[in-house]
């Protein structure tokens, strides 16, 4: 019987993807950051890699339902700050 692969479903598109697809942000005491091993503890929302997708995750302020919390500008700058860092790299 094949292994059963996880699926989670990105904020901004709704798709359903295997959790390697997903660029992970992460909620932990230091604040949000992506977490692109997916191995950060901490509460946890999936993007998609795609640009589009986290262009319109962080301009519709998508992260707030995630987290039921209301990000700070702040928050949101960082993060695609973080994500321009990991486009570059990857």
């Amino acid at each position: 019987m094949p292994k059963k692969i996880p699926l989670r479903m990105c904020v901004a598109c709704r798709g359903m993807f295997e959790k390697k697809e997903l660029l992970r942000v992460v909620r932990n005491a230091d604040g949000f950051s992506i977490d692109a091993t997916g191995k950060k503890s901490g509460r946890g929302a999936y993007v998609c890699k795609k640009p589009e997708c986290f262009e319109k995750c962080l301009k519709k302020r998508l992260l707030d339902k995630a987290f039921d919390e209301k990000l700070s500008d702040e928050a949101y700058k960082s993060l695609g700050e973080e994500y321009a860092k990991y486009r570059e790299n990857n």
